[in-house]
């Protein structure tokens, strides 16, 4: 059997390592990760492979040669003008694969029994089997379900946490049979995951999976390299390594010197024709490369040292990466998770903090304490947005510094020149992370119409009017009024897709920064307050029944919670004719809680009732989110406001669609079943919404109570100003008050809990969960859904998409069934967060 290695790969999330190494050639233990995958190759049985190759193609080729220094033979397949993704490359080395053929990944660490998957292949007849494993947290991961046969049912590439629903995970090695490259396109970019898997799945070819057991590790990013070498140090996985074992846990090369006070605490391993001086201390999980010096007195704590470094004396390196050929000198500190790239040289008693990158070939002065990345930055995370967008503690996380650089890393995703607009709420909090975000796109030559403080819906509503590429709005969290949120859109005003923040994201991590001479510097403009009001309001009135309104001669109070910018509801609905009182209007820069927000609430209701108004609305979340008050003085919100809107909405238009959240209540369903109407149900996220309403046709509203209502005529977003006139509207033309259809509402239990659970643990639970319940009773759109097909029972397990927690929705037209069942599966997924902990 021949393999094919996948050695193209060019480690961006590995920088600064891999700015002149591919990540196959990164070392693990001192020998290139693509050397331990050809040793596991060759104990398999396999001896024939073939690497393809993409980036910085003669590294690996002058290393490895033709394989017989490693007995094995090796043919390269090279990808001259672009890359063809993970099939794409195999495609292109088809005519040396004529019979079953194994595939494996060239940045990946593993010790799996491949002759083991190759006879599960075999035994089932596959045309593809996929070897997996299970990990504690999947979201970097492929994540696939198998039936008890093996047979692959479902796979996620890379998904969101909300959308975990297994811990068995895609190592990317496959065996495969020649005819799935006949499904593949000639020198085009394809994908296994992405592309080929699925179709075969499609079609109904036989796609298995193969459970190993041993230890693999992804390599992809600068913490797992870390531990990968640590793993392997401690001998978690099963490595050759390069030395000989002088003592139980030391491994040291040949013609290397090491002080005989040398303090050594096991495993550490030493490298060949290294020096070490005196009284050092090397602590376990030491890794120190082939030619290194170490001066005297040094203290070494877990670092990884690459080939030809020179420590300095009394040098203090504690969890950090130093790579190839740099010199650290004497009393420096490099701190953990540093990483120092190739050929770089830090001067005495400088001092790298923790988690700070250096590029290839800097010079750090002496004296010096670098606090941010050498380019150009300070932090390391692994993502930049949630389900919402960016979000983090006002002026902790967004900070300044932070919004500048994000700014800068969106507008280089951008064509150079292009427009943006960016507005936010009333907030100094929000005008000063503002104003660094447009310095960042400005800097990058990306020109900026600023809306200053404008309510979210009539920004959405101006992008697709303005010519601009996209829009960014920056608010304090409704939710939480010590976070700050700040929302990317695209063109039409829809929030940006997930590949749209992966380079976002890419830009920000890989300091990849669009600089611009000055002359291209961005510039910044202010329209118009009375365009934007404007715009906004021909919209609104196109998309209403304005006689309608104005014969109603409705009174309504609406409270704006001091917290709505650029609010023009008032002004619209009384030029319609209605009479309008306004509570709370001012603006108040701190957030509202929401203690304060219930009081201004029952104020509301009271003054509603006083008045004799028609309706009262309470307007939140900078004018995307409400709450409605029928005339008696009764609120009304949650999933009863959601059944209401749709109940008036589908009165207006029967046989239309609604689009709303997995977690919204079946009451909509019964509802759109009187009016011969349909209903889609989508993740329970804003973007997922967003995109829903406007892809499928005859969409007349989409949302829930919890995050807004969407008219997509209108334009993509939640508009809770617009929601308040339609519901006048409604309401006249149906001749009908919220009392009367509030009373004609399905009566639905719905209840919701929310349990702590670990990241680590939320894969497993959800693999759990849908391998102990019935295939047919699941629906997988986002969590676990279980449900009854007899009727409108079910349960939703909900993974939270940031947080650390699992949320729990309980639906049925009995009571007593929501919570009996709400009270089981609470106990079911603790018991498992426990066992999974080890708890008894």
């Amino acid at each position: 059997m021949r393999a094919v290695l996948m050695a193209g790969g060019s480690g961006t999330r590995l920088r600064p390592l891999t700015c002149d190494l591919p990540k196959p050639m990164v070392p693990i233990l001192n020998r290139p990760i693509a050397e331990h995958i050809i040793n596991l190759l060759r104990k398999n049985g396999i001896s024939e492979i073939i690497a393809t190759l993409h980036y910085l193609p003669d590294i690996m080729r002058e290393y490895f040669e033709d394989g017989t220094d490693f007995n094995v033979q090796i043919t390269y397949s090279v990808e001259e003008e672009q890359p063809l993704g993970t099939a794409g490359c195999v495609k292109k080395a088809e005519e040396l694969l004529n019979d079953t053929f194994l595939v494996i990944s060239g940045d990946g660490i593993t010790d799996f029994d491949l002759q083991k998957a190759i006879a599960f292949h075999r035994e089932k007849g596959a045309i593809a089997t996929l070897v997996l494993t299970r990990v504690p947290n999947p979201v970097e991961f492929g994540v696939v379900i198998t039936n008890s046969d093996g047979r692959i049912l479902r796979f996620l590439e890379k998904p969101s946490t909300s959308e975990i629903f297994s811990d068995t995970v895609n190592t990317g090695t496959y065996i495969l049979e020649p005819e799935v490259l006949d499904y593949l396109p000639e020198n085009q970019e394809r994908d296994f995951s992405k592309d080929l898997f699925p179709e075969l799945l499609a079609i109904g070819k036989p796609l298995y999976g193969y459970i190993a057991k041993g230890y693999w590790c992804d390599v992809g990013h600068l913490e797992a390299y870390r531990q990968s070498q640590y793993d392997a140090l401690h001998q978690r996985v099963f490595l050759d390594l390069a030395y000989q074992q002088q003592s139980t846990g030391v491994w040291v090369g040949h013609d290397t010197y090491i002080d005989r006070t040398v303090r050594i605490e096991p495993p550490v391993i030493i490298g060949s024709n290294c020096r070490i001086g005196p009284r050092v201390t090397l602590s376990a999980g030491t890794v120190i490369g082939d030619n290194v010096t170490i001066g005297a007195d040094a203290e070494l704590r877990r670092p990884i040292i690459w080939n030809g470094v020179i420590i300095g004396e009394e040098c203090h390196l504690t969890g950090c990466i130093i790579a190839r050929g740099s010199r650290i000198d004497r009393r420096c500190q490099v701190l953990e998770g540093a990483v120092v790239g190739p050929l770089s040289i830090v001067g005495e008693e400088a001092t790298i903090n923790p988690g700070v990158r250096v590029w290839p070939s800097k010079r750090i002065e002496a004296g010096a304490t670098l606090n941010i990345n050498l380019i150009w930055g300070n932090t390391a995370q692994r993502n930049l947005f949630g389900q919402r967008g960016v979000s983090g503690l006002a002026n902790i996380d967004i900070t300044p510094e932070f919004a500048v650089k994000l700014g800068a890393s969106y507008g280089s995703t951008l064509t150079l020149g292009a427009s943006i607009v960016v507005s936010r709420d009333q907030r100094s909090v929000s005008r000063m992370v503002n104003r660094s975000l447009i310095a960042g796109l400005m800097s990058t030559g990306i020109n900026v119409q600023n809306l200053e403080a404008t309510a979210i819906p009539m920004t959405r509503a101006l992008v697709p009017h303005l010519a601009v590429e996209g829009g960014i709005h920056v608010r304090v969290d409704p939710n939480r009024p010590d976070y700050m949120l700040i929302e990317f859109f695209d063109k039409k005003g829809i929030n940006i897709s997930k590949s749209i923040e992966k380079k976002i994201e890419g830009a920000y991590f890989k300091e990849d920064i669009r600089r611009v001479a000055v002359q291209d510097i961005g510039n910044m403009s202010y329209p118009a307050a009375s365009q934007v009001v404007n715009t906004y309001s021909e919209s609104f009135e196109h998309y209403l029944n304005v006689e309608a309104i104005r014969s109603s001669g409705a009174k309504i109070v609406i409270d704006y919670v001091y917290a709505v910018a650029g609010a023009i509801l008032p002004q619209l609905l009384s030029k319609f004719g209605c009479d309008t009182v306004v509570l709370n209007a001012s603006l108040q820069q701190t957030a509202i809680c929401a203690e304060d927000r219930e009081k201004l609430l029952l104020q509301l209701c009271r003054v509603v009732e006083a008045l004799k108004a028609n309706l009262g609305a309470q307007v939140s979340a900078n004018g995307e989110q409400f709450i409605l008050v029928d005339e008696s003085g009764q609120h009304i919100r949650g999933e009863l406001l959601t059944a209401l809107m749709v109940n008036m909405i589908l009165t207006a238009h029967p046989r239309g669609t609604v689009v709303i959240p997995v977690d919204a209540s079946s009451a909509v369903e019964q509802i759109a079943r009187r009016h011969d109407s349909q209903v889609i149900r989508t993740k329970a996220n804003p973007s997922a919404l967003m995109e829903a309403s406007q892809t499928h046709p005859n969409v007349v509203l989409g949302g829930s109570a919890k995050m807004g209502f969407i008219f997509p005529q209108l334009h993509p977003g939640f508009d809770a100003m617009f929601s308040v006139a339609k519901v006048i509207e409604m309401l006249t033309i149906q001749e009908r008050s919220l009392a009367q259809i509030r009373s004609e509402l399905p009566r639905i239990a719905h209840r919701s809990c929310t349990i702590r659970c670990p990241s680590t643990v939320k894969g497993s639970l959800m693999r759990h969960l849908v391998e102990t319940h019935p295939t047919e009773n699941l629906r997988l759109i986002d969590g676990v859904k279980i449900i009854d097909p007899r009727n409108d029972n079910w349960i939703l397990i909900l993974p939270d998409g940031g947080d650390p927690l699992v949320h729990l929705y309980a639906n049925s037209e009995e009571r007593s069934w929501v919570d009996s069942t709400l009270s089981t599966y609470k106990q079911k997924v603790r018991d498992f967060i426990d066992h999974e902990h080890g708890i008894d």
